[in-house]
């Protein structure tokens, strides 16, 4: 059995692009920043490393984000590494590695009042509801 996932927890970089496939899929791509901190084992100061993670959400999941996410926004990420390989208009062979949101749990908002936070998680939890009625395929 192989096994594939990536849960994440961190900020978001930039506020997410979203766009619409001539198919009429809806793509949401974004940023996460998540760091690591530790003690120094020889000097005792705190240090941290800092990562950068590309997210990609397609469907009901995209228009959720694009509309109630933005830049500084804590998020748990679910989902699952892809990497794409392509070759760039000088051919120059390229690639990337992304994480496949299947789910985000929006955890708080930088510098938003708490009531318009509560209601915007009410809102989203209208919406995932509707998402249990999408079937699987989408």
């Amino acid at each position: 059995m192989n096994l594939n996932k990536a849960s994440l927890i961190g900020n978001l970089t930039d506020d997410p692009a979203a766009r619409k496939l001539p198919s009429g899929q809806s793509l949401t791509r974004f940023g996460i920043a998540t760091n690591h901190v530790w003690k120094d084992a020889k000097t005792k100061e705190k240090r941290e490393n800092v990562e950068y993670h590309a997210v990609v959400a397609w469907g009901k999941l995209a228009d959720i984000i694009a509309k109630y996410v933005k830049k500084g926004s804590k998020v748990y990420v679910e989902g699952r590494l892809n990497t794409r390989k392509w070759e760039d208009k000088e051919g120059v062979k390229r690639n990337k590695t992304e994480v496949v949101a299947d789910n985000l749990i929006m955890l708080g908002h930088r510098g938003t009042k708490a009531t318009t936070q509560t209601q915007t998680e009410t809102e989203l939890a209208e919406e995932e509801v509707d998402l249990e009625k999408v079937p699987a395929d989408e």
